[in-house]
């Protein structure tokens, strides 16, 4: 039997991909529309605003990058635009690929200025 080659049956791999599509997008549109029932529309990292007409960018973000944990709470969830999302799942990849351990969102960078830190020592002065 060296050398004989055994075509695949088209038509059944094309069942196989098309139930496989059907599933993904029965599975997405479950989380989805909780998501958006959930959140304001709003990209969670740009701070971008949608409406209906163009709520087909705004896309669901798992945390985890699980897409099968979906706790109904949405807590695994947050809302991204197109282009934060893949920036979100580029450093993800990023991270993995070159070995840095951090996977965490990035937050936005804190405040260390405490500009009211001296005010209740100047209002007793000025008494």
């Amino acid at each position: 039997m060296a050398g004989t080659s055994r075509t695949p049956d088209q038509a059944r791999l094309d069942r196989i991909v098309a139930a496989a599509q059907a599933e993904r997008l029965k599975r997405e549109q479950g989380y989805r529309e909780q998501a958006l029932r959930l959140f304001p529309w709003i990209c969670g990292r740009c701070g971008r605003e949608f409406g209906r007409a163009n709520l087909r960018e705004l896309t669901v973000h798992h945390r985890d990058h699980d897409h099968d944990n979906n706790p109904p709470d949405g807590s695994n969830w947050e809302l991204l635009c197109l282009y934060c999302h893949d920036h979100e799942h580029s450093r993800y990849v990023d991270a993995a690929r070159y070995g840095n351990g951090d996977l965490r969102p990035s937050d936005p960078p804190t405040a260390t200025h405490k500009a009211l830190a001296g005010l209740g020592e100047l209002l007793k002065r000025r008494r």
